[in-house]
């Protein structure tokens, strides 16, 4: 992004506007893919396939020359609108092929996903080793893309439970919150969500600040923030097969209670001063703050009809990922006032609400 910047000659305050408008992007496109009910009415595999072309050729409009910040901004919204089209229509595709196992299933899905996101990280860490432009990340990655949908749509055709709906339902999104056991793992989702990727953005801002709390320490910030969130992918996985042991529900809400405790208890790891155990408690919780994410997926895809799950699991992530954008620029607007030890400590609020929601009296999620 700094080489993009210095190539368009943007201020950097641009630097926030292109970031904004991928998310803004995702969120737009996942509620018209709702309403519109897409992935529920249309082969899911074949909208992943085209989604990831669009995302694919809008990610290379950042390569025209005559760009300026509008267009830069456009081509990235249209990027994150063409998403909406891969992950939650990744995890309808996932629900279409697994009645059984769908934990387990999701797991390694979300384990894909918290990789790609940990991996910008590795990326920064090993540049510096090789002369890699910002013209080639973009090109690797509309590559990636390109590859990504051909795979799906060679090789994953519609799912044996496929369940198609047959017209347009502009109202779905409104009825499936009529279901108590679909609104509480929604709801349990949101919680997750306004503290995942406030953690995941403020990671690096942490490490920063502890090494100048304590000078005398030493470590790669890119290194440690990859190890942190990457090593994430593989507890989605674990979570998946420990959840068919003591189920989906008491697995979420363990791992939604482990990362609040994370949460609260921060500060106390922050101040003092032992490097060890530092990367040790955020590596911990950056396993528990996203073992929860597929097994929230999974509660929400058990608990809405079966025409209806694309249109279920697309309306909850689009209002998860809008939650984010609100956690974020809260903590964003904090770090001025408070002591940035304490910040991390303000998202214990989402774990809270979420086991609220989660475990609702006198109601049980399948």
């Amino acid at each position: 992004m700094p080489n993009l910047l210095e190539e368009f000659r943007l201020n950097t305050e641009a630097l926030g506007h292109l970031t904004s408008a991928v998310q803004f992007g995702f969120i737009i496109g996942t509620l018209s893919f709702a309403f519109l009910t897409i992935s529920d009415r249309f082969s899911p595999s074949k909208v992943f396939f085209f989604c990831a072309m669009l995302g694919a050729v809008f990610n290379l409009g950042t390569l025209f020359e005559n760009n300026k910040l509008l267009s830069l901004i456009l081509f990235r919204f249209l990027t994150g609108f063409s998403l909406a089209g891969i992950y939650p229509v990744g995890m309808k595709i996932a629900s279409d092929y697994f009645d059984k196992g769908l934990g387990r299933s999701l797991g390694y899905l979300v384990g894909a996903l918290v990789l790609g996101t940990a991996f910008p990280h590795l990326l920064k860490e090993i540049s510096g080793n090789i002369n890699l432009s910002w013209r080639a990340v973009i090109l690797i990655t509309s590559g990636l893309a390109i590859l990504g949908g051909l795979l799906i749509i060679i090789l994953v055709p519609n799912g044996p439970f496929r369940s198609k709906r047959q017209k347009p339902d502009l109202s779905l999104i409104f009825k499936v919150f009529k279901n108590a056991r679909f609104r509480a793992a929604a709801f349990g989702y949101f919680g997750h969500m306004w503290e995942l990727y406030a953690f995941w953005a403020f990671v690096p801002a942490i490490l920063s600040f502890y090494k100048k709390f304590h000078p005398e320490t030493d470590f790669s910030i890119a290194l440690v923030s990859f190890l942190v969130i990457g090593l994430g992918g593989l507890a989605c996985v674990i979570g998946g097969y420990f959840s068919e042991k003591i189920g989906i529900k008491r697995t979420a809400g363990l791992a939604l209670s482990l990362s609040g405790l994370c949460c609260l208890i921060s500060p106390l790891i922050f101040y003092l001063n032992s490097v060890y155990l530092l990367i040790g408690f955020l590596i911990f919780w950056g396993l528990v703050v996203v073992a929860d994410s597929p097994l929230f997926s999974t509660l929400v895809a058990k608990n809405a009809p079966a025409d209806s799950r694309g249109t279920a699991l697309t309306i909850v992530n689009s209002i998860g990922f809008a939650i984010t954008i609100f956690s974020i620029q809260f903590i964003n607007l904090l770090t001025g006032d408070i002591n940035p030890i304490y910040l991390y400590s303000i998202l214990a609020i989402g774990p809270i609400l979420g086991l609220v929601a989660l475990f609702p009296k006198n109601k049980s999620l399948h």
